[in-house]
């Protein structure tokens, strides 16, 4: 395919996934179920966080973490007690467990008394056509209080040349408004033009396959080199191909 041909088919693809139909069975569904931009985004931030391994494993899991957090997740985040987070220690989704998930309780509390809450946060260190910085930043800022070294892990660097798929996705629901009701748009101070694509297993594939990526590995090089290719097919909504490349990886085996 020329790049013509590429763009047509991608944006054929785009339309295909990018639909309501595509929430039922996609992690995106937790954040969905709330309506104020505070729940919608904490709710997000976390089901993120474990959004690796078996989808439906990630939902069932990330819809017993909002149980716990009485499904009100800003007020659990300003107002717990310590009684309320013992509850969360018999959490666990693969390796994050429940000391894990108090430590970004404590976290995230921090964030919205001391940093006016997630969005400024990642706007602060925004580029013209990047996060990545803001992304490495938020790492620093979210534990800058006392904490768990273990559970650094859960939040990754992209200037420690790590993909961060999962951060990358969370700002897409964030930031990207396509008009069809699968992502929120609710951070209007940031641009999808700024988004980087999720990159992980499936859309690394198929990005290879279709020639918008060489590299062989996963990471903060490879991102870049697929962003680039993503920017010049639609520089003011790159991101909108990962539900193109996902779908081609995850529904269609290509």
């Amino acid at each position: 395919m020329n790049k013509k041909e590429l763009k047509e088919f991608l944006d054929t693809k785009v339309v295909q996934y990018n639909n309501p139909r595509f929430i039922e069975s996609d992690p995106i569904k937790i954040p969905h179920q709330f309506n104020t931009k505070e729940d919608i985004e904490i709710a997000g931030f976390l089901t993120a966080t474990i959004a690796w391994g078996n989808r439906k494993s990630i939902i069932n899991n990330a819809t017993r973490l909002m149980g716990l957090l009485d499904n009100a997740p800003y007020d659990f985040v300003l107002n717990h007690t310590e009684t309320d987070l013992a509850k969360l220690q018999s959490f666990v989704h693969r390796t994050f467990n429940g000391n894990d998930c108090i430590q970004f309780i404590k976290c995230l509390r921090h964030i919205y008394l001391n940093h006016s809450g997630l969005e400024p946060l990642f706007n602060k260190h925004a580029e013209t056509n990047s996060l990545q910085k803001s992304i490495s930043n938020f790492k620093l800022v979210f534990f800058e209080i006392e904490h768990l070294n273990r559970t650094q892990k859960h939040v990754s660097d992209p200037l420690k040349n790590s993909a961060a798929k999962r951060i990358n996705m969370f700002l897409r629901w964030m930031v990207r408004n396509d008009n069809t009701g699968v992502d929120f748009g609710i951070w209007e101070s940031l641009s999808p033009a700024q988004l980087s694509c999720p990159l992980d297993v499936h859309s690394g594939n198929v990005a290879r396959k279709l020639g918008l990526l060489k590299r062989k590995q996963n990471d903060a090089k490879a991102l870049l080199e697929l962003d680039t290719a993503l920017r010049k097919l639609d520089a003011k909504d790159p991101v909108k191909y990962d539900f193109a490349l996902f779908g081609l990886g995850v529904f269609e085996g290509f």
